[in-house]
């Protein structure tokens, strides 16, 4: 199943994204079956734990006819609009992209000994086909990052990694959108991650029992149509358990919580010569199985 949230009436509404291009409004469809769900946000629904994931199911396969929407006629905005705590990041996971960024900068190639995390300010998140600012004033080397974003379902701290599945609810698209001369400046990646907009999520999150094995998921990115990234998710350095397990170690996760695992090589800072983002292109992420998150950078 997948877990949307749309504008409807004004609001947010949670909804199951259905073939077609349909959009089951769940709380229109619990009402009219009787089922006892919170259908207050995609949130709610994925902290209600296992009884209320079982009810979508089955919402989502004998859909309630007169609760259908068709998804042309709403937004679509982020699947979690607005998260409780800043989205968990992993930096310079694959090895090209650890290879790339030595070579533009200079570095001696050093594989990391441990996932080095950082986060995203809840402010930074936006939806499918949504804008994202670029301001001269404040940046000039804007860059794009297609990442697999994990979604927590069960909470939980100190989660062995043979148990790190059993925590996760599903997974989404993740643009992790940098400014890269705001990371250099500041020695650091939150300031240069964390500006308004810079966390286009969706267009939905796929449960995990549809996903299945997310180590055979491809993701790939375009700029204006041109291929940059493409990569496997089991090229990644530190698989899902071991960023699961390590990011748990003492820090409780919490249902709704989102972990993007890190992107591929190809970044625009790397290229030669390098190859920023300006007003009017478009960037679209891809990940098999999920789907496509696109969005337009806008100049202000």
């Amino acid at each position: 199943m997948k877990l949307v949230t749309y504008l409807g009436d004004g609001m947010a509404r949670a909804g199951l994204f259905l073939s077609g291009d349909r959009i089951l409004d769940v709380a229109s469809a619990a009402a009219a079956t009787g089922d006892a769900i919170d259908a207050a946000s995609v949130l709610a629904l994925i902290a209600a734990g296992e009884p209320t994931w079982t009810a979508l199911r089955r919402l989502s396969a004998e859909p309630v006819p007169g609760a259908l929407v068709a998804a042309d006629s709403v937004k679509l905005l982020a699947p979690i609009p607005q998260p409780r705590k800043n989205v968990f990041c992993v930096g310079r996971n694959y090895v090209d992209h650890v290879k790339e960024g030595a070579v533009a900068r200079g570095w001696e190639m050093k594989l990391p000994e441990a996932p080095q995390y950082f986060s995203k300010a809840p402010t930074t998140v936006i939806g499918p086909d949504a804008e994202v600012r670029y301001d001269p004033k404040v940046t000039r080397r804007l860059d794009y990052e297609v990442e697999l974003g994990l979604v927590i379902g069960k909470p939980g701290r100190d989660i062995a990694p043979e148990r790190a599945y059993e925590h996760i609810f599903g997974y989404t698209i993740i643009n992790d959108v940098t400014a890269r001369d705001l990371q250099k400046r500041h020695d650091q990646w939150f300031k240069g991650k964390s500006l308004d907009t810079f966390c286009p999520s969706g267009p939905w999150i796929v449960d995990a029992a549809e996903i299945g094995d997310p180590t055979t998921l491809e993701l790939s990115l375009t700029v204006n149509g041109e291929e940059r990234q493409r990569a496997h998710v089991h090229q990644m350095i530190f698989d899902i358990p071991t960023i699961v397990s390590t990011l748990s170690a003492g820090l409780t996760l919490e249902a709704g919580d989102i972990i993007a695992t890190g992107t591929p090589s190809g970044v625009g800072f790397a290229m030669d010569p390098p190859q920023f983002l300006k007003g009017g292109d478009v960037v679209t992420c891809r990940i098999d199985r999920i789907g496509e998150l696109t969005s337009r950078i806008v100049e202000v």
